[in-house]
């Protein structure tokens, strides 16, 4: 893995932190994290494209009861990473899908069995009130290096596989996939549209 594949990855995951465990600037959002996240890959046009279409393809999914929807920084990074490493964006970023729902998966079972230890950090904040700075730290930590390793990994193997796998795709197939990507920003418009419906009573 290349330092700059290594910063990226690093990058995102201290983003990654932004969506719901410290700050909520909205700089984990696809449209203002692959802007970012490009400026260390050196294609600005590249950002903006993913975070766009990564913005529209979750649009209209919301975070409610125990669902955790797909990370846009984690989509955004895995493009990114894909791209600079010599993979076409159209299949970049659908493997890039892929691994955001993963994660997705990972942090629901972290936050359970986070879950398991809140009666004991409960107890030891009660006794020592500024123990609840040890626990938002170590929460912090947890979360980030867990992003910073499964987005590591799942680049490193992407990378891999894909380098050996893409000169064997079809012609056709990556037409199909070419127009698959340019077709998500209206299928995350058309999710979108009946938001913007005006009400009839």
């Amino acid at each position: 893995m290349t330092p700059e594949i290594a910063l990226l990855c690093f990058v995102a995951a201290l983003l990654e932190l932004d969506t719901t465990y410290a700050g909520q600037f909205q700089l984990s959002r696809g449209i203002m994290a692959g802007p970012l996240l490009s400026l260390i890959t050196g294609d600005w046009m590249a950002g903006v494209q993913v975070g766009v279409f990564s913005e529209l393809l979750f649009a209209d999914i919301s975070p409610l009861g125990g669902f955790l929807p797909p990370s846009t920084t984690i989509c955004c990074a895995i493009s990114l990473a894909l791209y600079a490493a010599g993979i076409p964006l159209h299949l970049a970023f659908f493997i890039a899908v892929i691994g955001s729902i993963l994660v997705a998966h990972v942090e629901k079972w972290m936050r359970k069995t986070r879950v398991k230890s809140l009666a004991r950090w409960e107890q030891r904040v009660l006794q020592k009130p500024n123990y609840i700075n040890r626990v938002i730290l170590k929460n912090l930590l947890t979360s980030f290096l867990m992003n910073f390793l499964l987005l590591s990994f799942y680049i490193w193997a992407g990378i891999q596989l894909l380098t050996q796998l893409v000169p064997l795709v079809p012609h056709r197939a990556d037409i199909a996939c070419q127009f698959a990507y340019m077709a998500v920003p209206w299928l995350g418009l058309a999710a979108l549209l009946p938001e913007f419906r005006f009400k009839r009573k």
